[in-house]
């Protein structure tokens, strides 16, 4: 009887900055930030420990470059599309990301030696901004208004005791049904002719509160260059 070949080991994917980002962010995305540590990213990988350092220096290294991979996932704003459908179209890209990576939402602007994706992020909105023909200190208020808005909404969303229409419904029933009938008018009208209505979604609200910031840009910005256009000289 011939001897059955060994089978051939699969090929072993080389280790590089690279593979141990992704790794780590998929750790992430599944366990929490909190847990990741680089026994268990080495784990994960199937190295030792110490290989890791090879290609992220330190923890905070690690971090930097999770940032910016994720950062890296964002939708780049493009001064060709008109800026308020550019910056709209960038906040919904970052509130999908971060529903991928929630664990990143506290960090996106925390780090201190930034990635060329963040930095290239960053450099992006501002030449958007500024292409409208914003000026520097409009350009300052409508980035920190809209990240300001982006990043809370999306902090606001992942600490909701809710995932789902269904569950949000429940959960307020249970709430109310806590406390007399009366009690809390205003709230059970809000609950129940509205959350608890077919369709209600909370997510929903992210692109009303959205279009309101960028039309109190849009007024600005009008404000702004009808200001410093050039009066006609009278003679």
């Amino acid at each position: 009887m011939p001897a059955t070949p060994d089978a051939v080991p699969a090929p072993r994917i080389p280790l590089s900055r690279a593979r141990v980002l992704r790794a780590a962010a998929a750790f992430a995305d599944e366990n929490g930030i909190e847990t990741l540590s680089m026994r268990k990213l080495a784990r994960a990988v199937g190295v030792e420990a110490m290989s890791l350092y090879n290609h992220v220096a330190s923890k905070d290294d690690l971090l930097d470059g999770m940032i910016d991979l994720v950062f890296s996932e964002i939708e780049l704003p493009s001064p060709a599309e008109g800026w308020r459908s550019a910056m709209r179209q960038r906040a919904i890209s970052i509130r999908t990301v971060l529903a991928r990576h929630r664990w990143a939402i506290g960090l996106m602007e925390s780090r201190t030696s930034p990635g060329p994706a963040t930095l290239r992020h960053h450099d992006a909105v501002l030449g958007c901004l500024r292409e409208a023909g914003f000026s520097l200190e409009l350009a300052a208020h409508a980035y920190s208004a809209l990240d300001s808005y982006i990043y809370g909404f999306a902090l606001q969303e992942r600490g909701l005791p809710f995932d789902t229409p269904q569950e949000t419904a429940a959960l307020a029933q249970v709430m109310l049904a806590r406390f007399p009938a009366g009690q809390y008018p205003h709230l059970a009208e809000f609950t129940f002719g509205h959350v608890m209505q077919p369709g209600y979604d909370f997510g929903d609200e992210y692109e009303f509160g959205l279009d309101l910031i960028l039309d109190g840009l849009e007024r600005a910005h009008r404000t702004a260059q009808s200001r410093n256009r050039p009066q006609p000289s009278r003679r």
